[in-house]
């Protein structure tokens, strides 16, 4: 039963990062601020949207592949929700834009989690 419940916890979240990431894609003007907007005039967002991709790849593996168990792709989803949540507020409060101390900031989390993520997927073998 316990392998179901795992199986059937990676598939949620494999489906929600994948509606995620869709939603992220169809989103191609500023007007749409938040995360996952793509605006060609403004690199730092891009950067940090296309970083939160990468990060959400490497999740999704570690899921395919049984590297992460349910407990920490959790863990490591909310945290990358906090930090989606704080580039939208950050994005809010500039006109969709972020400022390079926002950018600074927002990389520095997404490199703690990187390396949770670094450091779950190899403890988890």
């Amino acid at each position: 039963m316990t392998k179901f419940t795992n199986s059937l916890f990676a598939l949620a979240v494999g489906g929600l990062m994948i509606v995620g990431s869709a939603s992220a894609q169809t989103a191609t003007t500023s007007t749409a601020a938040g995360p996952g907007a793509v605006d060609p005039g403004h690199p730092r967002v891009n950067q940090v949207n296309r970083r939160e991709t990468r990060q959400q790849k490497r999740i999704a593996n570690g899921i395919s592949n049984g590297t992460l168990n349910p407990k920490e792709t959790a863990h490591l989803e909310k945290r990358e929700a906090a930090v989606q949540k704080t580039e939208a507020a950050d994005m809010a409060k500039h006109d969709g834009h972020l400022t390079k101390a926002e950018q600074r900031s927002l990389n520095r989390r997404e490199n703690h989690i990187s390396r949770s993520i670094h450091r779950d997927k190899t403890n988890g073998k």
